[in-house]
């Protein structure tokens, strides 16, 4: 009997090359794009008879899982997996695997992006042309400014080179415990928030972490500082951004992560002047996601055949699906 999987990554397509691999594999693949938000009950739907599942930012709860007899390995195209409920997977048998550091370049240099935008802030000027106005006021250099790094993984470590390049000064604070990096100074949070003049966020979305900046960390920051955050909405307390920036306790922030995407109309962080919210970019190259694509596919052929490479979950599973 031929072997079924669903893909929901909204990039990749019927025919393509992981398409081709995948049927090569001898699965039978099922496409069904994730665009926004989705009923819980269509995602349920489409997994009926499905044994993989090859996925973006789908939210995999408990409930779905359950909803999923056939389900034995969920993959993401990305780094983060904090959708799907990684312990609800395990007790049911089913692995889950993420990409570690498949988009680290491009993180890396979208951040930068950021940073610049940040400084010298453009779009505030391009905003001001659109609307028939001349903006002249001054900008900062990145040169000889502080960097704080919220976490070293991978796109955080590959930031380091592009920084200092720049001529910034980086810090650090991880729970990582192997700290090699020279061109890094590693310090608790409540330094790096007080010396840092930019502070990115590149750490993963745990129960600890969740709300990690919120009001008592921003009073800690300088008034000029500028927040960007490339990794998980719910890291920020939103609203408690929203006041520091509107009362210039903070200067600003570049989000390209917020804590319900798309961006509610309710939001706190629209008409704040000084918070930019892009759309959730920062590893959406061309090349990060042909990457993402080959590798997801690889690994998803592997946790079906028990050979999964990256699966983060495996130290929890008691048994497998048959």
């Amino acid at each position: 009997m031929t072997r079924r999987v669903l893909v929901t990554t909204d990039y990749l397509r019927p025919g393509d090359e992981v398409d081709r691999f995948l049927r090569e594999a001898g699965l039978e693949t099922t496409h069904l794009p994730m665009a926004g938000r989705r009923d819980p009950a269509r995602l349920v739907a489409a997994l009926a008879g499905i044994e993989g599942a090859l996925v973006a930012n789908e939210p995999m709860s408990a409930d779905v899982l359950a909803r999923a007899p056939e389900l034995r390995a969920v993959v993401r195209t990305g780094v983060g997996y904090d959708s799907i409920d990684v312990v609800a997977a395990a007790r049911l048998g089913i692995t889950v695997s993420n990409l570690p550091g498949v988009n680290a370049n491009a993180v890396a240099e979208y951040t930068m992006g950021l940073l610049l935008a940040g400084a010298r802030r453009l779009v505030q000027s391009a905003r001001g042309v659109a609307n028939g106005a001349w903006p002249r006021e001054d900008g900062h250099e990145l040169r000889g400014s502080t960097l704080g790094l919220v976490g070293y993984g991978a796109s955080a470590r590959a930031v380091v080179p592009l920084a200092r390049a720049f001529g910034m000064h980086v810090v650090c604070t991880t729970g990582v415990t192997v700290r090699d990096d020279p061109a890094v100074r590693f310090v608790e949070l409540p330094e790096l928030l007080a010396v840092s003049d930019y502070v990115s966020v590149h750490t993963s979305l745990t129960d600890r972490t969740r709300g990690l900046l919120g009001e008592s960390a921003f009073a800690r920051m300088k008034p000029t500082a500028l927040l960007v955050n490339t990794a998980r909405g719910a890291i920020v307390d939103e609203d408690a951004l929203a006041g520091a920036v509107r009362s210039g306790r903070i200067a600003g922030a570049a989000l390209d992560v917020v804590r319900e995407e798309p961006l509610p109309p309710d939001s706190p962080l629209r008409g704040v002047d000084g918070i930019v919210v892009y759309s959730h970019l920062a590893g959406q190259t061309a090349e990060a996601r042909a990457a993402a694509g080959r590798q997801g596919a690889e690994e998803l052929v592997a946790a079906l055949e028990g050979r999964a490479k990256f699966a983060v979950n495996a130290d929890l599973i008691t048994h497998v699906r048959k």
